[in-house]
């Protein structure tokens, strides 16, 4: 719509409100001759509000995004930095944890065996994120300073663990070697902190190098098996006697989780993976088994029948420190947290055996995965055995 800008009355006129308001001084509303003086305050009345509307729809049109583009200005927000991003002269967040508790460690305020704050407890102490104070202690814990205790945390290493150990830099860039930095990755921060970037900062070399070596995190999580699993072969012959096999056969795996918790977790039952070494175990039992006369499948299900058992417990192991290092306490303080709440529950309804067992535990217990394996361990091994009978 073309606006008149001229200066009578002060506004901004349309022609379609100025042709109007020219005819009804001239005639009535009803086509009448109206005298020019007749009703002219009402009449001065209707041309300032009708110059009053279009003055505001086109200041609002034109004049409102200049308004906001170059007269306006919204004073600038102060956010605080979160203090996992600050940094000072000491370095970045990470760092400056490891410094503070490499002083306290040289200065004796933590002792050989103390026991090292928690992730969850540095996370409040510097207003870290978890994450950092995960790679807080696991600098310390490759440097020797500190060591993982299961179901305790970390703790100040003993004297003769307190001396750096060697770097991963250096050294010619190999396979095997990537292999290597891997499974120390994962066995010291978990499969999930487990990344080729996550290698390679270890190696010190670019991320893009070790493509050459493995074809991705997939790949090298299969070399990682095969190598654990080569690491600590079985004896060469299996004993004669079927019971005692199968009981060396499940301890052999026990341990290989024990020592590296993140393998539970990558060793599915319904898909097996074809890697060497893990033919190489299988391969043991199954030449125990052939003694009696079984059949393919009974000494195919016994197989996984054992497998599963040793893997369903130790599935725990890994879950347990990543338990941990979330909130911050052991299994032991978790447990004597959550008992008022079990006691509530147990005396609020119909749980008698439940409420029982409550009180006769009342003095505590000391929960230990490597019990529980052994106590079940011996009635699957009777049952398996009274399974593994040549069929007639």
């Amino acid at each position: 719509m073309p606006f008149d800008m001229g200066t009578s009355g002060g506004g901004l006129r349309t022609p379609y409100a100025t042709d109007r308001v020219r005819r009804t001084h001239e005639h009535g509303d009803d086509g009448g001759v109206r005298h020019p003086t007749k009703d002219a305050t009402a009449e001065d009345s209707r041309l300032e509000q009708l110059r009053g509307r279009a003055a505001s729809r086109q200041h609002r049109a034109l004049f409102q995004p200049t308004i906001c583009a170059s007269t306006v200005t919204m004073p600038p927000v102060k956010r605080g930095t979160p203090a996992n991003r600050r940094k000072s002269a000491d370095g970045p967040p990470y760092l400056q944890i490891v410094n503070d508790l490499r002083a306290r460690i040289a200065s004796g305020r933590l002792r050989a065996g103390d026991r090292v704050p928690s992730t969850r407890q540095i996370v409040r102490s510097f207003g870290v994120a978890l994450a950092t104070a995960t790679k807080a202690l696991s600098t310390l814990r490759h440097e020797g300073l500190i060591r993982s205790v299961p179901r305790s945390g970390h703790v100040v290493a003993e004297g003769d663990r307190a001396a750096p150990v060697q770097s991963e830099r250096g050294g010619p860039l190999t396979r095997e070697r990537i292999v290597q930095v891997a499974i120390r990755l994962a066995d010291d921060e978990g499969l999930d902190a487990l990344s080729m970037r996550g290698v390679a900062a270890k190696l010190g070399v670019p991320t893009m190098s070790l493509y050459r070596y493995v074809e991705g995190k997939d790949a090298l999580v299969l070399l990682m098996i095969d190598a654990v699993f080569g690491e600590h072969p079985l004896p060469k012959s299996p004993p004669r006697d079927l019971r005692e096999a199968l009981i060396r056969a499940a301890r052999a795996q026990w341990a290989l989780y024990r020592r590296h918790g993140w393998l539970a977790h990558v060793l599915p039952l319904a898909r097996p993976v074809a890697l060497r070494n893990v033919i190489a175990h299988a391969e043991w039992i199954l030449r125990a088994m052939e003694a009696p006369g079984l059949d393919a499948v009974t000494r195919l299900e016994a197989h996984m029948t054992l497998y599963s058992y040793v893997r369903g417990i130790a599935v725990n192991l890994e879950s347990e420190r990543e338990a941990e290092a979330t909130t911050g306490m052991t299994e032991a303080q978790w447990n004597e947290s959550q008992g008022a709440a079990f006691l509530a529950i147990a005396t609020s309804g119909p749980y008698p055996s439940f409420a029982r067992l409550l009180n006769e535990l009342s003095g505590g217990y000391d929960f230990n995965l490597d019990r529980v394996f052994e106590f079940g361990l011996q009635p699957m091994i009777d049952g398996l055995m009274k399974t593994l009978r040549p069929r007639e």
